[in-house]
């Protein structure tokens, strides 16, 4: 088997698993000591690879100007994306929070007509109908037909996510610096505002074992340790768009973990509707390839 099928299906799998373990630490944590906890695994993680790599001296010899975009990085992505994202699970079903935040490759594209200067096609807005038709089903929870939804705040949330993450990842994008350290970093000058975001909007307590253990989980598979093997898979590939385009399996993998472990009821506008948005993502993706092709 080819390694980075092999790298890509432990990711595949562990994404799949993510929505379950956010609303299980839900259970025992509130979302932003999720979001600190997770953060500070994460940051255990990569330091720990980082040291094993001998490259963390090398992590921090950084100019004045890589500071400043590693500040901001890590101020949207773990501190904004995941604060908001988090609160949406607070609010939503797994089922409906998941594809939600899987709009962000539509939003990416929008949103790189301003910052990298590409063009916004007909294929692209063929691309966010399909995807807004698959939010409106997702977010109906069931009933398609009745015009309100059962939980507005966590819907604008879910979808803001995926605003905020298109917009990180365009900025992380014009960042030279190797992955790893980069993104150890951003997570590591991320406690600057989520300690105090911490200390001013929540209570400090003792976290149970179960809230530690499903946030660290979180931390580790969300964001540290499935990260490094993505980016292994990518390196690995003979062709990265084909195993790029596997990661579209993950939501509904997702389901299967939702429904068995969390017992949420799937609703079959949840199905629909994520096959709208991934059938969104793909006519994008196949535009893109022709439009290059050609």
């Amino acid at each position: 088997m080819n390694k980075s099928y092999l790298y890509a299906g432990f990711t595949i799998f562990f994404w799949a698993t993510i929505a379950t373990a956010f609303k299980i630490a839900l259970r025992h944590v509130n979302y932003v000591e999720l979001l600190l906890y997770a953060a500070l695994t994460t940051i255990i993680i990569l330091l720990v690879i980082l040291l094993a790599q001998g490259r963390l001296r090398e992590t921090f010899r950084i100019t004045p100007r890589q500071f400043r975009n590693s500040l901001i990085l890590g101020f949207l992505n773990p501190f904004a994306y995941y604060l908001i994202l988090f609160k949406a699970y607070s609010l939503l079903p797994a089922q409906v929070a998941q594809p939600l935040n899987f709009t962000w490759p539509i939003v990416l594209t929008f949103l790189s007509l301003p910052i990298l200067k590409q063009p916004v096609t007909a294929g692209n807005f063929v691309a966010l109908f399909l995807s807004f038709i698959g939010v409106y089903l997702i977010s109906s929870e069931g009933t398609p037909f009745n015009l309100e939804f059962a939980e507005p705040l966590g819907v604008f949330l879910a979808l803001g996510s995926s605003l905020i993450w298109s917009f990180y990842w365009l900025l992380n994008v014009k960042d030279q610096r190797d992955d790893v350290s980069k993104i150890f970093l951003n997570f590591l000058f991320s406690l600057i505002f989520i300690i105090p975001y911490w200390l001013i909007f929540t209570e400090p307590s003792v976290p149970t074992v179960s809230g530690l253990l499903a946030s660290a989980y979180s931390g580790a598979f969300e964001m540290g340790i499935t990260f490094v093997l993505w980016l292994k898979a990518l390196r690995l590939a003979k062709t990265t768009a084909i195993v790029s385009n596997l990661i579209y399996l993950a939501p509904f993998f997702s389901l299967i973990f939702i429904q068995t472990i969390l017992d949420e009821p799937i609703y079959y506008t949840t199905i629909v509707g994520l096959i709208f948005i991934v059938a969104g993502i793909a006519y994008q993706e196949i535009h893109k390839y022709r439009k290059y092709a050609t």
